[in-house]
């Protein structure tokens, strides 16, 4: 194999990664931001949880309890959690804390310091909880916002270890010592971009009887999956695709900005507050500069293969015709600056 002597533009190369890096970190920020807003959820609960089915999503906003945490609650075991000292707020529905009849001097809350202090842990994207109609019970959601389905791994297997924690993590926060009656329903919903369809999937325990028709005691929906699959294209206006085209909208890389509120406010009727607009703004130039780079990218990579292609061509026909001229073979070796095997294999 020879060995082209080849241009390395390594300082340029490493900068343009780093920015890229930069502008992609920024973007999925924005993108669970945008997500995060009390109104998106709203459409998400309304499309995948069976007791908000046909509620206004207006009317659902109300049941979301506090703010939801971005991008702030360790998924790593042991650290979701974090004992807190009484009279500080509790984490776990944002109000204030209310005596705890176990203890008097701390309680156990989602983990929410900042981020700097454990920096480098996986973290859930957006995780909340929801007061039910009741008015009683809870149950505690995770959106998790992804490009494409990951090839390094198999994604189902990742939602599957989100749902486990988010149900192990209860212990000492939602229930104590063996008052495993008290554990919360968890749904952890995963937004999957860039599919070849529109997809909606719910995935659960079942009981199946193999021998003998014992009924045991439990609820076999405390552990919820929801994986829904955006496909590139904006889908119709259908109602089946209701929570598709808003979510392709939002997280659309083509769509101008005033395209995306038009569809926000005409068609879901979702106030354009200054903060949802700054979002969509915001994520649109970001989308906007990712796809400027990768442009630039394209044309330096073409320049330097062309470059590179070049210097080749030139070589060879500098080999060959030192060696019509007898030049022996060690001297167009040195004049080269390639070793005697590569002028026979340019020469043969």
């Amino acid at each position: 194999m020879i060995n082209y002597k080849k241009e390395i533009f390594v300082d340029a190369s490493i900068k343009k990664t780093v920015r890229a890096s930069d502008k992609d970190a920024q973007y999925d920020e924005k993108a669970k931001k945008l997500l995060g807003h009390k109104i998106i959820l709203a459409y998400i609960l309304v499309n995948t949880i069976e007791e908000f089915r046909e509620m206004n999503p207006k009317e659902v906003v109300n049941y979301i309890e506090g703010e939801p945490y971005i991008s702030v609650v360790p998924v790593d075991s042991g650290m979701t959690n974090v004992k807190k000292k009484e009279g500080e707020k509790r984490a776990k529905s944002g109000k204030e804390l209310e005596e705890d009849t176990k203890t008097t001097e701390q309680v156990i809350g989602l983990n929410t310091e900042n981020s700097e202090i454990n920096e480098g842990m996986i973290r859930f994207d957006i995780i909340f909880y929801v007061r039910m109609k009741d008015g009683l019970s809870q149950i505690i959601i995770n959106i998790e916002a992804q490009k494409e389905e990951p090839s390094e791994y198999k994604i189902l297997n990742r939602t599957i270890f989100y749902a486990c924690r988010m149900i192990s993590s209860q212990k000492e926060r939602d229930f104590v010592n063996s008052e495993y009656n008290n554990m919360k329903r968890v749904y952890s919903i995963w937004i999957c971009m860039n599919m070849k369809e529109h997809s909606l999937s719910h995935i659960h325990l079942e009981e199946e009887q193999i021998i003998g028709s014992h009924k045991w005691k439990g609820d076999l929906d405390l552990l919820n999956i929801i994986i829904i699959g955006i496909a590139k294209s904006l889908p119709e206006k259908e109602e089946k695709y209701e929570l598709h085209r808003l979510l392709s909208a939002l997280l659309s890389s083509d769509l101008e900005v005033e395209d995306k509120l038009d569809i926000m406010e005409k068609e879901y009727d979702i106030p354009l507050e200054n903060d949802i607009r700054k979002d969509v703004k915001e994520m649109c130039n970001l989308s906007q500069g990712i796809r400027e780079e990768a442009f630039e990218e394209g044309q330096e990579y073409g320049y330097r293969e062309g470059q590179e292609k070049g210097e080749k061509q030139k070589l060879v026909r500098v080999v060959t015709k030192m060696h019509e001229a007898k030049f022996p073979l060690e001297q167009i070796a040195a004049i080269a600056e390639i070793s005697v095997e590569n002028v026979k294999e340019i020469i043969d």
